[in-house]
């Protein structure tokens, strides 16, 4: 009799670069629903799917190397095997680094769970001429093992198959076994079981054996757990005795001897079942290794990579986004013929479609810049980068693995800060963090395509590239004086781990990239919608201006003159087109004149003497300030103030070019948004993140003040050697 439940709950664990992602993909499409684990900032991703009339929840585990709860992947991904029971644990391991993956699988039998292996990668392993007996393997284990390609689909059905096998009890391979730790460390895991029977509230809730082992490994949070029970005494003095009598034996703490002997077991199964090829010994990700991390031509290939993702991202982008200026305008002519004339036009026309329109309009650009990203994760040269960065990391007393944070900068600084948390000590992690927000986020392309597209408009890829690149050059040199000032000390030693290259599927990156671009267009229907119809009110209100001139009587005079012109059959034409200019430059006089005494003009007529020294007037001041709510907004604000006089659907660049900003001006004002206070957001994150409020407000005062200093002397620069620009 089927004795499973209708829904069960699948549990996805593997070392990071085992293609764990790939699988979750390939089982759950677009069925997906990213989070947060409760308490923490670790993402969460769950999916659903049905297989043979059953639902299955996928829940994706963070990556990790082991179960020791060092980091706090670690313990997010214990917690929830530990406390929530979930009805099958799939280990995803690279079937072509066999002894690394197995230490966690290892532990994960320790569990005494229902387990599955899906060895992946079986075709790269082949490829490499690694030869695995997978039924032997599996029997040794006592789990069954199902070999998968995840970039191709292979093998997917059989792991759902193996799944409701284990989850209903009749797989005929499983089997708990005991790795063997040797005669004095099982007396003395023995002992200390003896003692836990003493707890039957600790026995039901954790597998003994494993408990006892954890103890002797001086597992924090079991230990800490152990400390609350009515025996803990009797407990931890056993254990204290048991670990003493190791140390005396092998002149090793009882972790060491542990984790030796794990490495001993696996060394022994792979004895029995793998054997290498004369093609294992170079592998073509170690020839193509050779040229790409190459202590000569390591850098410069990664930053011509760099330099051609930033031009793809500007001139490819451009096509798509000429296409939705187009949408936007056509929709704003149609707003503005359907409905009757009044503020609520205004808001609709001017507030809503101008201030959305113009941020939205940038989403195929956004869009490409994260697809590079996610290329540059899935093919593996992610962490080459790394890698290549570690001598220059080394030189702010920080390592390669600092690198990886903050290359995620690019895309977006919130979960960059929060991937800080995967580094060793908390020095290292507090410089990371403090120098992340100079890595310029996608939130700020926006404004760089919209200001190097108007005043650098023959090399607006070369003025993004710059920004960008003056964006590290400031990282290194901030985290210069930072670790030779308040953070002094070395970094924390770290082995970079350097996966196989693989060719990324298309599925892949079309999810990783429309993840990362769905925040982006959520903020375009909460934030950006908001403030775009905030910044509308300040600047339509209050309505009764006094003028400094009487504007209706000159526009009315100059109206009846062209009339009377054009009512002459012709005559005049020159005049004519004199008086139309003229006319139009009135209404723009009197607009800006209008914003001028509105509520939003005196907000940017208040700071304009702190910004004025950088050449910034009061409207680029408000759009600033409006910036520190969500970068986005910077383009909205000014698609709201500067779209004056047009009837038409002038584009906002055209207004720029026309304000009197000049090209020095507007480079200053590009690398002021590169370096000054990030949005709220991740203001709110780097308070998390450190713990600290004196820290989040040290973050925020240094970026302001040097991007004042840096876009000042910039400006002052370009001034000096003008010929140049």
């Amino acid at each position: 009799m089927d004795s499973m439940p209708e829904h069960i709950t699948l549990a996805l664990a593997g070392n990071p670069n085992a293609g764990k992602t790939t699988i979750f993909n390939q089982l759950t499409g677009a069925r997906q629903k990213v989070g947060n684990w409760s308490g923490v900032t670790v993402e969460k991703k769950e999916g659903r799917l049905v297989h043979k009339g059953r639902e299955i929840t996928v829940v994706d585990l963070p990556g990790i190397y082991s179960l020791t709860a060092y980091s706090v992947e670690e313990v997010v991904a214990r917690n929830f095997i530990l406390e929530e029971h979930p009805d099958v644990v799939v280990d995803i391991l690279d079937a072509s680094n066999l002894e690394r993956n197995l230490y966690l699988a290892v532990q994960l039998i320790e569990l005494n769970i229902p387990l599955v292996f899906a060895m992946n990668m079986v075709d790269v392993a082949r490829m490499r001429g690694i030869k695995i007996d997978y039924p032997q393997l599996s029997r040794l284990l006592g789990v069954p093992i199902v070999e998968t390609v995840g970039t191709k689909g292979e093998g997917i059905e059989e792991l759902l198959d193996t799944v409701l096998e284990v989850a209903e009890g009749k797989d005929p391979t499983s089997r708990h076994i005991h790795i063997n730790y040797g005669r004095e460390i099982e007396e003395e895991i023995s002992k200390i079981r003896q003692v836990l029977k003493k707890d039957q509230d600790l026995n039901r809730s954790y597998y003994p054996r494993w408990l006892a082992v954890k103890l002797l490994e001086k597992d924090k949070i079991v230990e800490e757990r152990v400390r609350r029970s009515p025996v803990a005494d009797h407990i931890m003095a056993q254990v204290e005795k048991s670990r003493q009598h190791i140390l005396s034996i092998f002149q090793e703490d009882a972790e060491t001897v542990i984790a030796e002997a794990r490495y001993g077991f696996i060394a022994g199964a792979l004895k029995e079942t793998m054997r290498l090829s004369a093609v294992a010994k170079k592998t073509i990700s170690d020839k193509i290794d050779q040229v790409l991390t190459n202590r000569v031509l390591g850098f410069p290939i990664l930053l011509f990579f760099m330099y051609v993702l930033f031009q793809a991202t500007f001139s490819l982008g451009a096509y798509p986004v000429e296409w939705i200026e187009k949408g936007v305008d056509l929709l704003a002519q149609f707003a503005s013929r359907i409905l009757p004339d009044g503020l609520l036009k205004d808001m609709i026309v001017e507030g809503v479609i101008g201030g959305v329109g113009g941020v939205i309009v940038f989403l195929p650009n956004i869009l490409l810049l994260f697809l590079g990203i996610s290329l540059f994760e899935d093919t593996g040269y992610m962490a080459r980068a790394a890698f290549i960065m570690d001598r220059i990391m080394h030189t702010l007393g920080l390592h390669g693995k600092s690198f990886i944070p903050l290359l995620m900068g690019f895309g977006c600084n919130v979960p960059a800060i929060m991937a800080a948390r995967t580094l060793e000590t908390r020095r290292d992690r507090l410089l990371t963090i403090l120098i992340n927000p100079l890595m310029s986020c996608s939130a700020r392309l926006p404004v760089y395509i919209l200001m190097a597209g108007a005043f650098f408009p023959e090399t607006a890829g070369n003025v993004i590239f710059a920004i960008y690149l003056l964006g590290v050059v400031l990282a290194i040199v901030v985290g210069q004086i930072f670790s030779h000032t308040i953070f002094k000390g070395q970094s924390a030693p770290f082995v970079l781990e350097l996966p196989p290259y693989r060719l990324p599927t298309l599925k892949s990156v079309v999810i990783h990239m429309w993840e990362k671009g769905k925040v982006y267009l959520q903020k375009m229907g909460g934030v950006v919608l908001a403030f775009s119809i905030v910044i509308w009110f300040l600047g339509a209100f209050p309505m009764d201006i006094r003028y400094s001139q009487d504007y209706d009587r000159q526009l009315q005079e100059l109206t009846s003159k062209i009339n009377a012109l054009k009512s002459s059959h012709g005559q005049g034409k020159k005049e004519i087109s004199t008086l139309v200019e003229r006319l139009k430059r009135l209404k723009i006089s009197k607009e800006e004149e209008r914003l001028s005494k509105s509520y939003i003009g005196k907000i940017g007529h208040a700071i304009e003497p702190l910004i004025a020294p950088l050449g910034f007037d009061w409207k680029l001041g408000v759009s600033l300030v409006t910036g520190f709510v969500a970068k986005e907004v910077v383009v909205s604000t000014m698609g709201v103030l500067y779209q004056t006089g047009e009837d038409d659907s002038a584009s906002l660049k055209k207004a720029l070019k026309e304000s009197g900003i000049d090209k020095v001006t507007a480079l200053a004002f590009m690398v002021f948004v590169l370096i000054y206070v990030p949005c709220l957001v991740t203001v709110a994150t780097i308070w998390r993140e450190t713990g600290s409020v004196g820290w989040t407000v040290f973050s925020v005062s240094y970026l302001m003040i040097l991007a004042w200093v840096v876009a000042f002397v910039i400006r002052q620069s370009c001034y000096l050697f003008s010929h140049g620009i």
